[in-house]
């Protein structure tokens, strides 16, 4: 039977690249992203895979027990599901206006709660599958430049935590995917330096990462040895270096 694979946030560019190793694999795929046009535009770079579509806004969070529902129906069960939608938004912006701050807290803490919820309890009920979720480096320590993001980030990686344990004794697979910058839209405006990776590798390294049953994976890998450098610094000492507490 061909793996069932469900891709929340599909038109992200890390999503479309994870969709594509999916498809290469002979899986059968569902696709959801807010954009219709780069969503058509992903499902037709599956060329003869088997992919279906659907066009959601996961902020609108009433409505996505119901996107998981028609996913599962669709695919007739579920057996891997990678979520890899998020936004940087507008960190000044956000850190003044609780305004702006509740749309970023929104897409990339509250939105995936609403999403894992109806997801968990479905594969909880069948005592299989694995769900891969795109975290962040900026959620495991608050920095000025990113601090409202990496809020939302470092409570999903808790949440993510609770549910890993939560469905360890039914055998469903919780990996944490924490990324560091890649260099996709998202970062247009962000100056690209060596720490960058890229699209199509990093999505090589997400789903070698659900493959090999990892609970956290840094990706990519090299972030491992970084971020507990940046976890473990001292307050003072971190405030005074500038290179990680500077905007």
């Amino acid at each position: 039977m061909r793996e069932r694979v469900l891709i929340l946030g599909a038109t992200s560019a890390i999503g479309a690249e994870v969709a594509q190793i999916y498809a290469g694999r002979g899986a059968r795929l569902h696709l959801v992203g807010r954009n219709p046009n780069k969503l058509w535009d992903v499902q037709a770079r599956m060329g003869v895979a088997d992919a279906t579509s659907e066009v959601a806004d996961f902020c609108d969070l009433s409505r996505n027990e119901a996107v998981v529902a028609r996913a599962l129906s669709i695919l007739e069960g579920l057996d891997t599901v990678v979520i890899a939608h998020g936004d940087l938004g507008d960190q000044l912006a956000s850190e003044r206006s609780f305004q702006d701050a509740e749309p970023v807290l929104r897409t990339n803490f509250t939105s995936v709660v609403s999403l894992l919820i109806p997801l968990a309890n479905h594969l909880e009920s069948v005592k299989s599958g694995r769900v891969g979720v795109i975290t962040s480096v900026a959620g495991d320590r608050g920095r000025p430049r990113n601090y409202t993001y990496g809020a939302a980030k470092g409570a999903l990686n808790i949440f993510l935590q609770g549910l890993r344990s939560r469905l360890y004794p039914a055998g469903v697979q919780v990996t944490t995917l924490k990324l560091g910058p890649v260099d996709t839209p998202m970062t247009t405006n962000h100056k690209k330096n060596a720490l960058f990776g890229k699209a199509p590798a990093v999505a090589a390294q997400i789903v070698a990462a659900l493959d090999s049953g990892k609970a956290e994976a840094y990706v990519p890998a090299f972030w491992a040895a970084i971020m507990p450098v940046v976890k473990h610094t001292p307050e003072r000492l971190f405030q005074s270096l500038s290179f990680l507490s500077g905007r």
